[in-house]
């Protein structure tokens, strides 16, 4: 005995759920040490997001195409006087390993982080 499925009724398909681009947290690694200090040197946060300019959408391009600029998901940014990185959770999906240099870098140093609230959502 075989086991069939039933018919699809006349007009009714199965319909495939509409794709949506996943929704990636982000997180600010804060200049700031969870005593309150400055994280120093004070160029931290060039260099954390410099050395992960190389991961970008599609990869980073080599040779004379290339060219000199930060990753979409790792930025240095001035917030509230404080310099910060701001973080992609896409970085993990692309490089496992690199998201777990930035977060390691962090908890290394004890400096805060937080996760960045979502447009249209309350803080």
């Amino acid at each position: 005995m075989r086991w069939r499925l039933p018919p699809t009724p006349v007009g009714l398909r199965a319909v495939p759920p509409p794709m949506t681009p996943p929704r990636y947290r982000q997180y600010t690694i804060q200049g700031l040490t969870l005593e309150g200090r400055t994280f120093r040197p004070s160029d931290w946060a060039e260099r954390l997001a410099g050395a992960m300019s190389c991961f970008r959408p599609g990869g980073g391009s080599a040779g004379i195409g290339a060219y000199i600029g930060y990753s979409p998901y790792c930025v240095p940014q001035l917030i509230d006087g404080v310099k910060c990185v701001l973080v992609n959770e896409a970085l993990q999906g692309i490089e496992p390993m690199a998201w777990d240099f930035v977060m390691n870098f962090a908890r290394d140093n004890q400096l805060r982080v937080a996760e960045v609230p979502a447009a249209g959502t309350p803080d």
